[in-house]
Order: structure tokens, then C-alpha cells, then sequence
């Protein structure tokens, strides 16, 4: 990774969540309106799922902000994971009140279907959330491809501790996808008069939903019980440690993710024999001072050193 693009890793701003808030609240807006003059039941997952995104965005804010509280007596490792538990909260809203009341209302419309009514209403403004949303999703995308750098794009998704970043592509990319079904249902409802089609494309809308709420679950899960960080840190303990005469060996070295841009290290090296406490003292302050040069989103350095190596009993 190049300087460049360590430095826009650290960059964990909130403008991608405040752009998406703002959109979202316009697109539900027009959904409410376009569902009531459409009775549309897909129209009306819509606007919840829409609602829905604004409440996990201002989760978001509320998460990153949190999270930049500085440490203190009673958390002395900082806050840092306080915006995990609230994507892991909006991935949960996402999967009950986006997910499960649209397959709910699905449901409704299949076994009790209703003709749809002005449907001009309903593609006018499904088009102009469409677009809306569309464009949100790119930049989102063009954030993703400025913080992974040279790394490949699902990769990163897979990788990246950015939960925040994820948590917004992940519903924007749910609702492009929603977006498009609910075009395809109330087109396939008007021209065949079954309003059964508005309630299958309601009940494929909160699958999307699902789906995307349980991948986002499973990621920041993971984030939020403590994953360790990106393995380039680990590869670069290993590289200044040879930089190391007086280091025989580094025996073990721990990396957990305290949030996005914070680290916690734990490394144990096995040194020479012959050193005294004075030079062990110099050598592990050389040691902690190459690796926060060359990794500053490491906050938090522990460093033992031992004449030989541990063994698990």
C-alpha cells in the first residue's frame, strides 16, 4: 500500500453517510407520495426500506461520532468500536424492518391483490429514486476504489474495516436492485391487471433485503467480537524485526481492530542473551518507533521480549 493510500485509509470522514441521508430521505419522500397514489404494495416496501435507510444512516453518524471520543479511565483503548455496533444495529433494522415487514406486505398483496393505479406516478418516481440511488452507488463505489487502493474490489469488501463505508454500499446497492424489481412488478401488474405481481415484486424486494442484512451481519459480526487487523501490519513487524541484529526472532505478534484506523499489538521477540535491561529497554523503543512510522493506524504497542519461546501447554 503507498503512502497516498495509507493516508486516505485514515480518512473516515462522514460524508458518504450525510450524502446518502440526504438522498435517501428525498427518494422516500416520493415514495410515500407515489404509493399512495398508486396503492402499489412494492411501492410501499419501497418507502419503508427507504425510511428504513434514513434511520441506519443517522445510526451511522451516531456510531462514527462514538467512535472518535478519545480514551479514558473506564475505556482506555477508546471507542473505536462503538461504529461496529451500530452498523451491526442497522444491519439488523435492515433484516426486520426493511427485509421482513417487505415479504410481509408481499404476502398481503398475493393473497389479497389489488389493482395498481396511476401508474405514471409510480414509474415517474420510481425512475427519479432510480437515479438517485444510482448515483449515490457510484459514489460509493468511487469511495471504495480510492480507499482500496491496489487491492481488488471484492476483496476488499471481504477485508476492509471500514464497516461504516460497507454498511452504506450495502444498502445502496439493495436498493438499486429494489428499485429495479419494483419498476418490473408495477409494469407487470398494470399490463396484465393481476396485482398479484406487485406483491411477488414486494416479497422479492425484502429478499434482496435479507440477503444483504445477513452479509453485512456476518462482516461486521466479526469486526465487532474482534478481528485482527490487515496481515500488511503483521508483514511489517516481521521486516523491522530483521532490521534488528539484537532480535533473534519474533515469536509471536497479535493485531486486533479497536475501529476503523485504530489497532491494538501485541508482539513477543526473542532477544540475545547478553543484553542488559538498559539496552532491551532501547531496543523495543527502536522497535515500537520503525512500526508507528510505518504503520500510524497502530495506537496501541505492547512489546515483550523473552530469551526463548513460549509453548502452549
Amino acid at each position: 500500500m503507498t503512502n497516498k493510500e495509507k493516508e486516505v485509509a485514515k480518512d473516515h470522514g462522514t460524508g458518504h453517510i450525510i450524502q446518502s441521508l440526504i438522498v435517501n430521505l428525498l427518494i422516500a419522500c416520493s415514495k410515500g407520495f407515489a404509493a399512495f397514489m398508486t396503492s402499489s404494495g412494492a411501492m410501499l416496501a419501497e418507502t419503508i426500506h427507504s425510511f428504513s435507510d434514513c434511520a441506519n444512516q443517522a445510526l451511522l453518524l451516531v456510531g462514527v461520532r462514538q467512535s472518535k471520543r478519545p480514551p479514558n479511565q473506564k475505556h482506555p483503548l477508546g471507542y473505536g468500536r462503538a461504529v461496529y455496533f451500530w452498523s451491526f444495529m442497522v444491519a439488523m433494522l435492515l433484516f426486520s424492518v426493511g427485509g421482513m415487514f417487505s415479504i410481509y406486505e408481499g404476502l398481503h398483496k398475493i393473497h389479497n391483490p389489488e389493482p395498481v393505479e396511476n401508474i405514471e406516478w409510480g414509474i415517474g418516481i420510481l425512475l427519479f429514486s432510480l437515479a438517485l440511488e444510482g448515483y449515490a452507488a457510484y459514489s460509493n463505489v468511487v469511495e471504495l476504489n480510492v480507499r482500496r487502493g491496489s487491492v481488488g474490489f471484492f476483496k476488499y469488501l471481504q477485508s476492509t474495516k471500514d464497516s461504516d463505508l460497507i454498511v452504506i454500499f450495502g444498502e445502496n446497492s439493495a436498493a438499486v436492485f429494489g428499485l429495479i424489481i419494483a419498476i418490473a412488478a408495477l409494469l407487470a401488474s398494470y399490463f396484465t391487471g393481476d396485482g398479484r405481481y406487485d406483491g411477488y415484486g414486494s416479497f422479492a424486494i425484502g429478499v434482496v433485503l435479507i440477503l444483504v442484512a445477513i452479509f453485512l451481519s456476518v462482516k461486521v459480526k466479526s469486526l465487532l467480537i474482534g478481528e485482527s487487523a490487515d496481515p500488511v501490519i503483521n508483514d511489517l513487524v516481521e521486516k523491522e524485526v530483521e532490521n534488528h541484529a539484537d532480535i533473534l526472532k519474533l515469536i509471536n505478534c497479535i493485531t486486533i481492530q479497536q475501529g476503523p484506523g485504530e489497532v491494538l499489538m501485541c508482539v513477543k521477540i526473542k532477544c540475545k542473551s547478553d543484553l542488559n535491561a538498559l539496552q532491551i529497554s532501547t531496543l523495543i523503543n527502536s522497535l515500537e518507533a520503525g512500526i508507528r512510522t510505518k504503520a500510524p493506524e497502530v495506537k496501541w504497542i505492547y512489546i515483550e521480549p523473552d530469551l526463548q519461546e513460549w509453548k502452549e501447554k
